[in-house]
């Protein structure tokens, strides 16, 4: 008889966020497979779990699941994790799971923290419908493909990224994206946790050298119906403005504006402020 494979989810910064449940599972399996042993030891030692490990990391998922499959084929249990949060969610635990259903073999759940569900529930967004998009490409062509495929999606939209890589991020999504609605949420459930409310257009701006630190959770406004393509001038002029009312510099919206909708800074400037004179 075949033994179960666990997914277990683990704290994703405040240790007494860990169940009792998940816990007595990583005891209780005969081995665990870590994305990275050196961070989960240091968990497992706080809970005085002894428990045999293995790596299973994104570099590994062929040749350490086809062992890790055997390995539960023959009788034995196996509990997966992740170093922060659920694993097998934007994480190479996909591939075991769904290896593991090739072979037959029973996948049991013991839920734990998730940052995308975490993040949206105190965004201050919508949260009845929405979209994980996960990580970005670091490949600017895919990236951008990714982003435009989004452009008239219309649910609330959760990506996660890297502190180093934000103001490009930032920046790449303002320019497809326009000025809506963004709360940057950081640093979940530990002690510096915040929820930065603000816009794409603002935060593009604030955060262009790279001061936002910690692990990031974007939650960004999905588009509304009554959005559409910019086509004519006065249209350009229109988004420039609702940039300004939001608390942009009138330079810094008809350069965005322009970037935006094709039609030269100089021609949006000029129009912009004799609208707002």
């Amino acid at each position: 008889m075949s033994g179960k494979l666990y997914v277990v989810g683990t704290p994703i910064g405040n240790l007494s966020d860990f169940s009792p449940r998940a816990i007595e599972t990583l005891k209780s399996v005969d081995f665990i497979a870590a994305e990275d042993t050196r961070v989960t030891v240091k968990l497992m030692k706080s809970f005085d779990i002894h428990t045999p490990m293995l790596s299973y990391h994104k570099f590994n998922t062929i040749e350490r699941g086809d062992e890790i499959c055997q390995r539960l084929l023959d009788g034995e249990s196996c509990a997966i994790v992740t170093d922060a949060g659920m694993p097998c969610i934007s994480d190479p635990g996909e591939a075991l799971v769904s290896k593991c259903a090739e072979y037959g073999i029973t996948v049991c759940v013991v839920p734990g923290p998730t940052a995308l569900a975490s993040a949206i529930a105190i965004s201050g967004l919508p949260t009845g419908r929405f979209t994980f998009e996960g990580f970005l490409s670091v490949n600017k062509i895919s990236r951008m493909e990714h982003l435009d495929s989004l452009i008239n999606e219309q649910r609330t939209m959760i990506f996660y990224e890297a502190p180093h890589k934000l103001p490009n991020t930032l920046k790449d999504m303002s320019r497809v994206f326009g000025n809506r609605r963004l709360s940057i949420v950081r640093e979940l459930t530990k002690v510096h946790e915040e929820v930065i409310r603000t816009t794409l257009s603002e935060a593009t701006e604030k955060y262009a050298d790279g001061n936002v630190r910690g692990e990031i959770v974007l939650i960004i406004e999905g588009a509304r119906p009554e959005d559409k393509p910019v086509e004519t001038l006065e249209e350009a002029v229109e988004l420039a403005a609702r940039s300004v009312e939001n608390g942009m510099s009138v330079s810094a919206a008809a350069k965005e504006a322009a970037a935006l909708t094709g039609y030269k800074k100089s021609e949006i400037y000029k129009e912009l402020i004799s609208k707002i004179e």
